[in-house]
């Protein structure tokens, strides 16, 4: 089922799958697999730009270095710009710590040093975001390495939009996301 508030096209699947990020399980699967890196919309290149020296001293030296042949993004289409991926397939920007891979975006954020949190499409996974004419497409996106995940989910009774408040609130803002609590709870009755 498809509903529409405002300008987007939200799947039922963000209302009826269960989902909460199990990075114990994972260990930050999503910072590395995957046939690119993280899709990046236009304005946040300009954002990260301004935030690269605060941002560097999180990344990995093979980051860094990839960082300085080749940049942190690659594509030229408004669809088609991610972030460039090491030979190993992790993201430029990804960090290990303790066996788990981070966000090194994140990381300086979250230590005071930027104000750019991370890409939006990070912030929201495991929604994707495609553009339809003039209509934002939200769905959710099943992936094998999410499986933990979505039975931590299962087991908290966490449907993926609520887990994702925080970043669905950053990208369309307060009223859109009290909206869809309400169409939540008339979707919750139809079951």
């Amino acid at each position: 089922m498809i509903i529409e508030v405002e300008n987007t096209l939200i799947s039922s699947e963000i209302f009826s799958v269960n989902f909460v990020c199990n990075l114990e399980k994972c260990k930050g699967a999503c910072c590395i697999e995957g046939d690119r890196g993280a899709p990046l919309e236009k304005e946040e290149i300009q954002l990260i730009e301004t935030q690269l020296e605060a941002i560097r001293p999180y990344m990995t030296d093979a980051g860094r270095q990839l960082l300085d042949s080749e940049g942190f993004h690659e594509g030229e289409e408004i669809d088609d710009i991610a972030t460039t991926c090491l030979p190993t397939g992790e993201c430029v920007f990804v960090y290990k710590e303790n066996g788990i891979l981070g966000c090194a975006m994140e990381k300086a954020f979250k230590e005071g040093k930027t104000d750019f949190y991370k890409p939006i499409s990070c912030h929201l996974y495991p929604i994707r975001i495609n553009k339809i004419g003039d209509f934002d497409a939200v769905n959710y996106h099943e992936w094998n390495i999410c499986k933990a995940a979505c039975s931590l989910g299962n087991d908290l009774n966490i449907p993926t939009f609520r887990f994702l408040k925080e970043p669905l609130i950053r990208k369309y803002g307060a009223p859109w996301y009290n909206e869809i609590e309400l169409i939540f709870q008339e979707f919750k009755k139809m079951k």
